[in-house]
């Protein structure tokens, strides 16, 4: 029965955290501005460069690496007293990632996790964690696409999960995790593969300057 009530209460935290949209969270707690007006689709990440800089990028990280650390470390406290921690918190990474990627609150349309998977998986183990991180950042900087870098990092947590973990059910729940991404970003792919898809970009955009007066 306790391990149910953890189980839900587990789940519910993480998802409910995972609704949570980080730039709203980091524009109202650290930047006390709308970053979401800095621009849209492949122009916000040049421009929130332009404007913040590196210290502004490692801000908005440590926002959402504590934003989602901490249903993950609430689950793993709830599963330690089993020894089932790392249960606990696969479980939360799972509900996370679902939560940022189906978000209620916004009628189930939220992102591709990309940070949410990253976090979860160096919750559920270090050196899974570092080789997703790796597989992430190495993918969407070869192809310049977020959705392949997400897609990467989401295969190589259920590789490094299968040879890492000792535990059955934490590496079944990778495994949901990556199948949970291939869904969501099967869009995207077929947007890539029509050329649609916005390219990441560090260039500047200065189309803000045509709204400047002379």
């Amino acid at each position: 029965m306790k391990y149910w009530v953890f189980s839900i209460l587990s789940a519910v935290i993480a998802y409910l955290f995972g609704t949570l949209n980080s730039l709203v969270v980091a524009s109202r707690l650290v930047f006390k501005t709308n970053l979401r007006r800095i621009g849209k689709g492949s122009r916000w990440l040049p421009n929130f460069r332009r404007i913040y800089g590196v210290k502004g990028f490692a801000k908005l990280a440590a926002v959402e690496f504590i934003k989602d650390a901490f249903p993950l470390v609430i689950a793993g406290l709830l599963f330690h007293a089993d020894g089932n921690a790392v249960v606990g918190r696969a479980l939360a990474a799972f509900c996370l990632v679902l939560g940022r990627m189906y978000p209620s609150p916004y009628g189930f349309r939220g992102s591709y996790a990309t940070g949410a998977i990253v976090v979860g998986a160096l919750f559920i183990d270090v050196s899974v964690g570092l080789a997703v991180l790796a597989a992430t950042i190495l993918a969407a900087w070869l192809t310049k696409y977020l959705p392949l870098g997400t897609l990467a990092g989401a295969i190589v947590l259920t590789i490094a999960g299968i040879l890492v973990l000792d535990n059955a059910l934490a590496t079944r729940l990778c495994i949901f995790i990556t199948i949970l991404t291939v869904v969501r970003v099967i869009p995207a792919i077929s947007r890539i593969s029509a050329k649609k898809e916005p390219r990441l970009s560090l260039e500047e955009d200065i189309t803000y300057k045509f709204d400047e007066q002379f």
